[in-house]
């Protein structure tokens, strides 16, 4: 009976065990970006139900154009949705990128405006992928909101294409979409940029607000050369470097060369180093995909990705320069939802106000 009860007890021991390990199993699993997909009433134009793994007959043929919706900011990504939209003749499938307590504004904003007549699918980002990657402190607390970095995880997004285009929410596009997207990528790459050497008038717009054209024109803007890591990179630093806010994406080869991964890597890296501080031009996003991405991008056409207007309040480009521009980007601190900020005429044009009234313009 003594060695029964001893045996009892070994095993209620090892069953005890079993649940802990278990456990411990479910709650330390790395968490994924969520996907969130619904219906015609709800998300998506075109269909009665919409299980994760069909194609909507919708997204076949049009143009796949992503971007984040952040309730804060979200005027700003309906204005950019309505200036691709009313642009192109072709038809073109918004992915929304939000979080979860955003999910319901986005749908509001877009179902009781002129927006209800746009292919769409509302996708939820779960910001606990960043979880050992991000740190929370910074200078522009914007730059580490945590749709700032979907771009990183976009094989990971419910998205039925092979070939994306990823759009800032600060963003107000003058040209027809299709010939951006018509780019073709050379072999081997899994993205297209503007290179920020491209546009002179951009390096008239940075001497401009008193700064020089190296801080937003070349790798030591956005990198820390003072540290080993970055310097063993082999990257001269004086090399041009680009504004993720705008490209196009082979999805396929990303996956192929595991570009999350490798972006992934260099978030951590910083978290455990500061490679790049916030401070910099470019905050904790764009360093990542500057190195990832060093001698391995397609160049895209520079008026695709006319940018700087948000870093003076009173710094202007040419009229008749902007009017030549396909797109235009208030990246910077001075957005054209806010006030003060350059060239509000051209955002305004595109701006839907918030039914809701939940997000309003700030004017004088």
């Amino acid at each position: 009976m003594a060695l029964l009860r001893k045996l009892n007890g070994f095993l209620l021991m090892l069953l005890v065990l079993m649940v802990f390990l278990l456990l411990y199993n479910r709650l330390m699993r790395p968490p994924v970006p969520r996907r969130y997909t619904s219906s015609k009433k709800d998300h998506v134009h075109g269909s009665k139900n919409h299980p994760e793994d069909d194609i909507d007959p919708e997204e076949i043929g049009s143009i796949p154009v992503v971007i984040c919706a952040s309730e804060e900011r979200l005027g700003g990504a309906m204005a950019t949705i309505n200036s691709v939209q009313s642009n192109t003749k072709a038809s073109v499938f918004f992915y929304i990128i939000t979080l979860r307590d955003s999910i319901k504004p986005v749908r509001q904003y877009i179902e009781n405006t002129k927006l209800k007549k746009i292919k769409y699918k509302i996708l939820e980002f779960n910001p606990m992928v960043l979880r050992g990657k991000v740190k929370p402190e910074s200078s522009r607390p914007d730059l580490l909101r945590p749709l700032n970095f979907v771009r990183f995880y976009l094989p990971l997004l419910a998205i039925k294409h092979n070939k994306i285009i990823y759009l800032d929410d600060d963003i107000i596009v003058q040209g027809d979409i299709k010939e951006l997207y018509q780019i073709k990528l050379e072999p081997g790459h899994a993205a297209a940029f503007a290179s920020d050497c491209d546009l002179p008038s951009s390096h008239e717009m940075v001497r401009s607000v008193g700064m020089q054209p190296a801080s937003q024109t070349t790798y030591m803007g956005f990198l820390d050369y003072r540290k080993q890591e970055v310097r063993e990179l082999g990257i001269n630093p004086t090399k041009c470097s680009f504004n993720p806010g705008v490209f196009v994406a082979d999805i396929a080869e990303w996956k192929r060369q595991k570009i999350t991964k490798q972006l992934e890597k260099w978030m951590i890296e910083n978290f455990k180093g500061n490679l790049y501080s916030s401070a910099m031009a470019g905050g904790v996003a764009t360093p990542p995909m500057l190195i990832v991405f060093n001698d391995k991008y397609t160049t895209i056409d520079p008026l695709w990705h006319v940018r700087h207007l948000g870093w003076s309040p009173d710094a202007r480009y040419a009229e008749s320069f902007l009017q030549r521009a396909h797109l235009l980007h208030w990246n910077g601190r001075f957005k054209p939802w806010d006030f003060p900020c350059v060239h509000i005429d051209r955002w305004e044009k595109w701006f839907i106000p918030d039914p809701s009234g939940r997000f309003s313009l700030i004017r004088p």
